[in-house]
């Protein structure tokens, strides 16, 4: 089954939902926030208000999407995106043989290690776009130190960034270099604070009518249990450690995805264009659902029931999610017709070296 284009084409969006479960037990781990632990609040479900966990945020289902992309053990793009540009870096300031790439990095395009990076002719990255993105670096005017302080202007920058922005033209050196930033978003704050794109495909996981499951357990250290007879403490990891463990359990766990359809039809990239981020956008659900699930040492997920677990919202049911075979030929013969607009080759080198 391949994907229905025609099916899509007046629709805004694709919203997709999957029933999951834990794989063993009941018990499930969700994400934590710093200075708030788990985020728990009630939340209207058929008229009342229940006790509802995110399981996984937003921020994080981006960084797990991304990361069916990337092949660790091959370091290399999986066989389905093999022809996808992106950015590789050799990361030379911090040894022989480290690397990354704008597919693992947190900010992608904007990452300091691509910004700062420079190609064969020892051109910044950041200086390869700017004219691209029709951008030119001037002088920023020279500043009374004393008369800057006393109005409270901490800007140190030395230049400033003048052009007016086009965001068709930023989706377009996007897709050039990194097709999946246009999925994720991207924001050039290292060129200037007006180059962005929202995420196109936004996903995270909700847990309902939840309840706490609280345990704990020792650490036991076998040579020290009382530190102090040896004058070292708990501090530098000596002796026994209780701790305490708060998980949860609950009636249904559910999968969220959204893909923006209005905004990859803004881009105004073209035919092919669209309909490739459509059918990344599409294989990278797929691919996360089809995988392990395993988003922590203690949370392990599956679809309740295989496919009929997934259920598309919108544009309608007659609109279902191909499997992944069908998806990455589609993949495959997009990339192909995309090529033209890609950068050459489609993977650019990079060296960053502080």
């Amino acid at each position: 089954m391949t994907i229905d284009f025609e099916a899509l084409k007046a629709s805004p969006r694709i919203l997709i939902e999957a029933r999951l479960k834990p794989v063993a037990g009941t018990r499930i781990q969700p994400t934590g926030f710093p200075d708030l632990g788990a985020a728990q609040y009630d939340a209207p479900v058929n008229g009342e208000l229940v006790p509802t966990l995110l399981v996984e945020s937003a921020q994080s289902m981006a960084n797990r999407l991304e990361a069916v992309c990337w092949d660790e053990g091959a370091e290399d793009v999986v066989e389905a995106l093999k022809g996808l540009p992106y950015i590789n870096v050799m990361l030379a300031g911090l040894g022989e043989g480290q690397t990354t790439c704008s597919l693992l990095e947190f900010h992608r395009l904007n990452s300091p290690y691509i910004m700062s990076g420079v190609n064969a002719d020892g051109q910044s990255f950041a200086d390869v776009l700017k004219p691209e993105l029709g951008m030119v670096a001037v002088a920023a005017k020279k500043k009374d130190k004393k008369s800057s302080a006393e109005k409270g202007d901490t800007d140190g920058e030395p230049n400033d960034v003048a052009g007016v922005v086009n965001l068709r033209k930023l989706a377009a050196v996007c897709f050039k270099y990194d097709p999946n930033s246009l999925v994720h978003g991207i924001f050039l704050e290292k060129i200037a604070g007006r180059l962005r794109h929202p995420r196109a495909l936004s996903a995270f996981i909700e847990a309902s009518h939840v309840g706490r499951a609280d345990s704990g357990g020792v650490k036991f250290d076998r040579a020290l249990p009382k530190p102090s007879v040896a004058g070292v403490d708990a501090k530098g990891g000596f002796g026994n450690v209780p701790f305490h463990r708060t998980e949860f359990t609950a009636k249904s766990i559910t999968a969220y995805f959204s893909i923006d359809l209005g905004q990859i039809r803004g881009y105004g990239l073209g035919d092919d264009a669209t309909k490739f981020l459509t059918a990344l956008s599409l294989w990278k659900v797929r691919q996360f659902l089809d995988s392990s699930m395993r988003l922590r040492t203690a949370c392990e997920l599956e679809l309740e029931e295989g496919d009929a677990s997934i259920a598309v919202k919108r544009p309608d049911s007659s609109f279902t999610l191909p499997g992944a075979d069908d998806l990455s030929a589609e993949l495959k013969s997009l990339l192909s017709k995309c090529r033209p607009q890609f950068a050459d080759p489609v993977v650019t080198e990079l060296t960053w070296n502080n």
